[in-house]
């Protein structure tokens, strides 16, 4: 039984790298990660974790998150706030690691290489 899945993080302080990050399967590993309660916004075959208190806190803006959730094609109205974490929809209802053609776009998108 696996113990951790690879998300995508992608910070909104835009000093912090983008990066895979191996993560626990536990709610709390995301809570930790976007800094409180989490939500999600939801694409095909992927997810993303952000803050749920993002602009009442207020929370960063994190333009890089916006956009790759834009150009994998799931519109949004509101802007994204504070850190977001990916990761994929399993067939089962279960997660998975973030899928590859989210990560291949966010290195076009991002300039980096983010695969090992």
């Amino acid at each position: 039984m696996r113990k951790f899945l690879v998300a995508l993080i992608v910070p909104a302080r835009l000093h912090e790298p983008v990066r895979i990050k191996e993560i626990g399967l536990c709610l709390a590993s995301r809570q930790s990660l976007v800094e409180g309660n989490v939500e999600a916004i939801s694409g095909r075959g992927w997810h993303a974790f952000l803050n749920d208190q993002a602009k009442s806190i207020p929370l960063p803006l994190n333009p890089r998150a916006e956009v790759l959730i834009r150009e994998a094609g799931t519109p949004i109205e509101d802007p994204v706030g504070g850190n977001a974490v990916f990761l994929g929809h399993g067939s089962d209802g279960d997660e998975t690691d973030v899928p590859a053609q989210l990560l291949s776009l966010a290195e076009r998108l991002f300039a980096t290489r983010l695969a090992a």
